[in-house]
This record gives C-alpha cells, sequence and structure tokens, in this order.
C-alpha cells in the first residue's frame, strides 16, 4: 500500500491541501474545529488498507490551505463549492449532493432543521449568553486577542483534551480560552508530538479563519432558506461520545434517539461511544477499546461515503 501523501488542489476558486491515500471508492473525510487534516490519522491508513481512496482536506482557512481574508467567504455554499470541486478533480460523481453522495458517517454534531423564525447565532447567543463559546467566536478579533495570551500548544491542549460534558461556557465577565483548564497529563490516545502538529501549523495559519466559519452562521441561515424542511435521504451513521460537551444537559441524547431526527435523516443509525467529542482521535487502536470508530466506518457497507466532524 502506498503512503500517506499531500498535494495542492485548485477548487472553487482557491487552494486546499489534501492528504491521500489509498485506491479505490473514494472517501471523504471532513474536519472540525480546531483541527487539520491530520485529525483523520488513524482513518486514512486503516480505510486506505481495507480498499479504499482516502481524501482528507484542510478545509479552508485551515493549514496549508488558503484562506480568504472575508468571514462571507466561509459560508456553507462555499464550503460545499470546495468540496464539489474535490470530487471533480478526482473524478467523482456521485458524493456530497443528494445526486452525488451514497452515505455519510457524521460525528458528535448532529442534524438539526433550520428554525424558519430565528437566526442560528443569534438564538445560541440569546439561550445561553455571551460566555458560550460560540457567542464570544462572533466579533472579529476578541477571540483572536483572548487567545494570543497563550502559546499555541496549550490552546491545543485546552480544546482537544477537554474533558467538560456541560457546553463551553465561560462565567461572566471571562474569556472561554481563560476558562478552560490546561490538562497536567495527557490521555494514552495522544502524545505531545502530535499535539504540536497542530500547534505548529495553527502558529503558521492563524485561527481566523477558523474563527470565520462561526462568524457566518446567520448568513449561512439566510442562505439555506430554500432547503427548509429538507430530508437527508441518504444512509447515515451517527456517531457521538457519552461524554460529550452538552449530550446530556443540553438534551442531544434525547434528540437523537428520539423522532423528530429520524423524521430528518429516516435511513439514520446511531451508534453511541464511551467517548468525548474528537471520536476519530480517541477511538483509536492505541487506547483501550479504540477500534470501535474504526469497525464503525468500514462496517458501513456503502460504495463511496464520506465522514464528517465539528
Amino acid at each position: 500500500m502506498n503512503e500517506v501523501t499531500h498535494q495542492r488542489i485548485k477548487t472553487n476558486g482557491i487552494w486546499l491541501h489534501i492528504a491521500e491515500q489509498g485506491t479505490g471508492p473514494l472517501v471523504l473525510l471532513l474536519h472540525g474545529f480546531p483541527e487539520i487534516w491530520y485529525s483523520w490519522r488513524h482513518q486514512i491508513t486503516f480505510l486506505a488498507s481495507h480498499g479504499y481512496h482516502v481524501v482528507a482536506p484542510d478545509l479552508r482557512g485551515y493549514g496549508d490551505s488558503d484562506s480568504p481574508l472575508s468571514p462571507s467567504s466561509y459560508t456553507v455554499m462555499h464550503l460545499v463549492g470546495d468540496i464539489i470541486g474535490l470530487l471533480d478533480h478526482f473524478g467523482e460523481q456521485q458524493i456530497n449532493r443528494p445526486k452525488r453522495i451514497k452515505g455519510l458517517i457524521n460525528l458528535s454534531v448532529p442534524y438539526f432543521d433550520r428554525n424558519p423564525k430565528v437566526k442560528y447565532a443569534e438564538s445560541l447567543i440569546r439561550t445561553f449568553g455571551d460566555g458560550f463559546y460560540i457567542s464570544q467566536f462572533q466579533e472579529p478579533g476578541r477571540v483572536e486577542r483572548a487567545f494570543a495570551r497563550y502559546d499555541y500548544l496549550t490552546v491545543m491542549k485546552k480544546f482537544l483534551l477537554t474533558t467538560q460534558t456541560d457546553n463551553l461556557i465561560a462565567p461572566p465577565g471571562m474569556e472561554i480560552i481563560d476558562y478552560l483548564e490546561t490538562p497536567s497529563w495527557l490521555p494514552p490516545w495522544i502524545t505531545e508530538e502530535e499535539l504540536q502538529v497542530y500547534a505548529d501549523k495553527f502558529e503558521e495559519s492563524g485561527f481566523t479563519g477558523a474563527f470565520n466559519y462561526y462568524r457566518v452562521m446567520d448568513l449561512n441561515w439566510e442562505l439555506t432558506a430554500p432547503w427548509q424542511g429538507s430530508k437527508i435521504m441518504v444512509p447515515v451513521k451517527f456517531l457521538v461520545g457519552e461524554n460529550d460537551l452538552g449530550f446530556e444537559t443540553s438534551s442531544v441524547r434525547e434528540y437523537v434517539q428520539g423522532n423528530v431526527f429520524r423524521s430528518l435523516v429516516p435511513h439514520l443509525e446511531v451508534v453511541i461511544l464511551d467517548g468525548h467529542h474528537f471520536l476519530q482521535q480517541e477511538k483509536t487502536p492505541r487506547s483501550l477499546g479504540g477500534n470501535s470508530i474504526l469497525s464503525s466506518q468500514i462496517s458501513f457497507r456503502v460504495a463511496d461515503f464520506s465522514g464528517s466532524a465539528s
């Protein structure tokens, strides 16, 4: 089997960096915040060894991909355009649109229908207040200044290693980065050297591109109005850690096991794992019982699928 290779591909007017390995049906792995392609390092090799062509990009604004300056360049429409361009580059015709996807595996953050009465970020701020991390991410410059008080490795430890099970809400008058604890020890699923890979990349790129996804949440609400009430009709496997942020306190467990979620995603399988938020890193062969997420991915027997995390 060939090794992981890297290249930059022109798509949707920007250059995206990708890591890829293997041959066969295409599997597209999309990371979340605060991550890069490297979050899928375990799955890339595993899936490639099982006969798939695995592609993991740095999304726009992250890692070695381009970072447009305007927050309005980070809408869901831009993201879809970027991904469709990647698929066109590889000659794939069926993924990531209703007629171009065969299946989806999603981690940690479930699909919610669009509320036609209130914008998304606006509703979160109203519900959770200024201390909520998404609330603080809205104002350009605010979190950039707060994050700058720490070295990049410490920032990565605060987010990637959090074991908090409640929502990320800082007390009044406190920034979320100050509120998050810095662990004094590392869990068995990640090393200091691996964390440093993230720190080095964010030191090169900064965090603004990543924050911009949150700063266009309300713009996304406007742009997605034509899809109000849409259902996801392809097979979906949703994996979530039972110790994930807000899983119990925000009734996420109730929602993902209930009828409303299944009505929006009729061909749904929900898998609840003993884990936290970054399952693709935590549940690996190196950790106790860590084969579960890899087994879940390979057992989802569709010709093509993509994986995503937030």
